[in-house]
């Protein structure tokens, strides 16, 4: 069965930093695109990055950029977002998706082409 579980998220003061991690199971990450968006409270979703291990080719949206960076372990089958700086308006339920037929590239609306989305985790930025 293939399956993505996000975990990694939390509570963290405006400027802190928090990695999330997407596990995947039932298939192996490395040959294919892993995204990661997230849904603020009455917000659409939004495309955060994107990460072709294969490749090793990486996009970010521009409200991430500079702050945010994606990265894989291929022994661990598992994506990761590495988050700093963070600020209020990172708030947001967290997930990760695949795509299993399309290289990394721009992840602004860009949800249709992924599936097998993991459950989310909230990221939550205040003080």
């Amino acid at each position: 069965q293939l399956q993505l579980v996000e975990s990694g998220g939390g509570l963290v003061q405006p400027g802190g930093s928090l990695r999330l991690s997407c596990a995947a199971s039932g298939f192996t990450l490395a040959y294919y695109t892993i995204g990661w968006f997230r849904q603020a409270p009455g917000k659409e979703r939004e495309g955060v990055s994107c990460i072709s291990l294969l490749g090793g080719s990486t996009n970010y949206a521009v409200a991430v950029w500079g702050r945010f960076t994606i990265s894989g372990d291929n022994a661990k089958n598992t994506v990761y977002l590495q988050m700093n700086s963070l600020k209020p308006e990172d708030t947001a339920v967290y997930y990760c998706a695949v795509d299993f037929k399309g290289p990394c590239g721009p992840v602004e609306r860009a949800e249709w082409k992924y599936n097998n989305w993991g459950q989310g985790t909230q990221v939550t930025v205040s003080s």
